[in-house]
């Protein structure tokens, strides 16, 4: 994913985009919870409130959330999808949505590639080129290198990239609750903490008109309601 290199640019971001994020994680927690409707019995269901917390959900919208995903309120079914294509320039894209609709959603998602010059693919066109990872990102200030690391590593983790302003530490899918777990209870704080797709190889984009080109083609899958991620091989910080 074409990440936002420290946590101001990733706030700014999220700022910019909060109430449509309110929307893609309440489908997150609905979907959650249809594994059950206690957090602490449900790994999954506490990242997913976590996030929700991280970026100003109110609590009576995470709780109704819950409640539609356990049942105890009507609500909406939704279904996973993955759609995989090529951006200007061929940067490889992998687009995860949550869906109650799929012909239209995966209509959407045509008609954004088409207009934007790429091209959507079939399934494992470019997926080979991503690992899914475990990734969670923590406020580097004043902490010591080691020691976090240590605790992530004790924990399960992979590995700790060190960046400007955070680290981010990479698990195995399997890992990453109890990672998740160790950190959040070791008191550090949790920017983002998600399984994501990362690009094992890097596109080269070049020209004006390709990076806009591929800019209004993120931009206008992230602003979809029914586009949960959107990752794309490539390391331009795109707004």
């Amino acid at each position: 994913m074409g990440r936002h290199g420290t946590i101001a640019n990733r706030k700014s971001a999220q700022d910019s985009k909060r109430a449509a994020m309110f929307t893609k994680y309440s489908r997150q927690i609905i979907v959650a919870a249809k594994g059950g409707g206690d957090p602490e019995f449900n790994p999954s269901l506490r990242v997913a409130i976590d996030k929700a917390k991280a970026i100003g959900m109110p609590n009576d919208n995470i709780n109704r959330a819950i409640k539609k995903g356990t049942g105890e309120l009507g609500g909406e079914s939704y279904e996973e999808l993955q759609f995989e294509g090529y951006g200007p320039s061929g940067v490889a894209v992998i687009v995860e949505a949550l869906t109650d609709n799929k012909n239209r959603t995966a209509a959407f998602v045509r008609s954004v590639f088409d207009k934007s010059g790429g091209n959507l693919g079939t399934p494992g066109c470019v997926s080979y080129m991503f690992s899914r990872k475990g990734v969670i990102i923590i406020d580097s200030e004043g902490l010591d290198e080691d020691e976090v690391m240590m605790t992530a590593l004790e924990a399960g983790a992979e590995d700790m990239i060190v960046n400007d302003d955070n680290f981010e530490i990479r698990t195995e899918p399997a890992a990453f609750n109890e990672v998740h777990q160790a950190v959040k209870d070791a008191g550090y704080e949790i920017f983002e903490a998600e399984i994501e797709q990362i690009p094992s190889m890097e596109a080269k984009v070049e020209g004006e008109d390709t990076i806009k080109a591929l800019t209004k083609l993120i931009n206008s899958l992230e602003e979809n309601d029914d586009v949960q991620k959107v990752y794309y091989n490539c390391d331009l910080e795109l707004e």
